[in-house]
């Protein structure tokens, strides 16, 4: 958990930012943080039925991987181009696959919302979203079950409503969706 004055993927502004990539670079905390996410997944539904495991590029990509290999289920992941998330890589999503969406923070819903989109667009059945952390602080409406291992209420604020003691504060995009 970093401090500071952070612009997130969703545009939004906190405090407060969640760098999962640093966490799951140590082998102990991915096995332990995945071996959790596994069997959350487990608990609520049955993964006999999963065809594949989806994240989107580029901060489901570790968790996404680890949770295929716990489940013994293919793991792809979805790519920005031109602001879309697409499959590319030679990856493929055969017509009517059962699929869960593993993320790592969920903020606002806007990445796990395009995933879903891109997926059914695949003509594939989303069964369900998993996450590390959901931070978002409203209830997710994205028309399939949403899970997280933590929910944490981390400040967000619109570019109107920055109070002044972070607006004092240097920004910093840490995201990946703003990359050129």
């Amino acid at each position: 958990m970093l401090e500071g004055h952070f612009i997130l993927s969703s545009g939004l502004h906190s405090s407060i930012y969640l760098q999962s990539a640093i966490v799951l670079s140590y082998p102990k905390y991915l096995k332990m943080i995945s071996k959790n996410l596994g069997n959350l997944i487990k608990n609520k539904i049955d993964v006999n039925i999963i065809d594949v495991v989806v994240s989107p590029a580029m901060g489901g990509v570790i968790i996404g991987s680890k949770i295929g290999e716990e489940l013994n289920k293919q793991s792809i992941f979805l790519e920005r181009v031109n602001k879309n998330l697409v499959l590319r890589r030679g990856f493929r999503i055969k017509k009517n696959s059962k699929i869960i969406i593993v993320e790592d923070v969920i903020t606002t819903g806007k990445s796990s919302y395009e995933c879903i989109q891109a997926l059914q667009g695949y003509k594939a059945k989303v069964l369900g979203v998993f996450s590390i952390i959901n931070r978002s602080v409203k209830k997710l409406d994205l028309n399939v079950d949403t899970y997280s291992l933590l929910s944490l209420e981390a400040p967000l604020y619109k570019e109107s409503e920055i109070p002044d003691f972070l607006k004092k504060t240097p920004i910093s995009k840490p995201g990946s969706r703003f990359l050129k």
